[in-house]
């Protein structure tokens, strides 16, 4: 080869190499978490133990952000229209799926669709309680539920939002038990919960972890359970199901969620780091703080659960119909 070619090949080997050698090897800088939901909420309380974790296994901060509004469709529009870089991540729960449902349904453009997001792992999946308070008449969900038919509308209940997924837990056990039910929606899982410990609704759907200590301390009596089966950290507490009303059977589950279109090897990462981030000790305590299990799914297998549960959901969503925001 002479010099003026092996020049030439050392020229493109340096133009090739170039743009590789600046890519920053990921992560570099602080990703960001964002619960979709006000501080105090399900997402919330799963969303800071995830940081922490993540934080450890990828030795990079990892930071949670509170973007609230509209039944978490802000927070969820945010991170589906971020640049997808792995910097920019979703603490979603099943409202993800119900999200875009109702603004077909009421004709608007989504505010976001599934395929946006790249699923990279479940991380838990409580059955919803009903609750209400410790001085309410209501002793059994079988008293609530014949109270509901004798007066209907007339007995309220708090939730994060319209066609939140604390409404559509109420929604599909007014459909069940052929009860109606008066919705008062706040923005957010925390400012539901403060509207029923301040007497200002009468009823409320919550996943176990926002909840249980509030039970714990007298405030509040469960009367039921969304599951399938009894929870754990209440077993006294019957089942929906197991009052006959198997129709209403649903789970407030919590994923973590990237941008679609971010880089394979990132995801990979973020998955890798994601698998030994539930195994860490210290979140394996702070989820147990919560009540919550772990239910951890990643890959394939947490994508068909996503694709199932949301088919699920939309069906919910039809089924429930239009509901104007009051």
């Amino acid at each position: 080869m002479t010099p003026g070619r092996i020049a030439l090949a050392l020229l493109l080997v340096l133009c090739t190499s170039a743009p590789a050698a600046a890519q920053e090897a990921y992560p570099s800088r602080p990703i960001t978490i964002v619960a979709p939901f006000p501080p105090g909420g399900v997402a919330d309380l799963t969303a800071r133990p995830v940081g922490v974790a993540l934080e450890k296994v990828l030795r990079n901060p990892v930071g949670v952000v509170n973007k609230t509004g509209a039944a978490g469709a802000v927070g969820m529009q945010y991170v589906a229209t971020s640049r997808p870089d792995g910097y920019t991540l979703l603490l979603a729960l099943s409202s993800i799926s119900i999200i875009p449902e109702a603004d077909k349904l009421f004709g608007r453009p989504p505010a976001f669709t599934v395929d946006q997001f790249e699923p990279l792992a479940l991380i838990s999946a409580d059955p919803t309680i009903l609750v209400v308070r410790a001085e309410s008449p209501w002793k059994t969900a079988r008293e609530f539920i014949e109270d509901a038919r004798k007066r209907p509308g007339q007995i309220s209940f708090s939730s994060s939002g319209v066609y939140g997924t604390l409404h559509m837990a109420m929604e599909l056990l007014q459909h069940a038990a052929g009860i109606k039910l008066r919705h008062v929606p706040y923005a957010g899982a925390g400012p539901a919960l403060t509207a029923i410990l301040g007497g200002h609704v009468d009823a409320l759907a919550s996943g176990p972890a926002v909840i249980l200590p509030h039970i714990k301390a007298g405030k509040l009596r469960p009367l039921a359970g969304w599951g399938d089966k009894r929870v754990a950290a209440l077993p006294e507490v019957p089942t929906f199901k197991e009052l006959g009303y198997a129709e209403a059977e649903f789970y407030i589950w919590a994923g973590l969620f990237a941008p679609t279109g971010t880089p394979e090897p990132v995801l990979q990462k973020l998955r890798d780091a994601l698998r030994v981030a539930v195994n860490d000790s210290d979140f394996k305590t702070a989820m147990d703080k919560l009540e919550t299990p772990i239910a951890f799914k990643q890959g394939e297998e947490f994508r068909k659960f996503f694709e199932a549960d949301a088919r699920r959901l939309a069906e919910g969503v039809r089924n429930v119909g239009r509901i104007e925001a009051k």
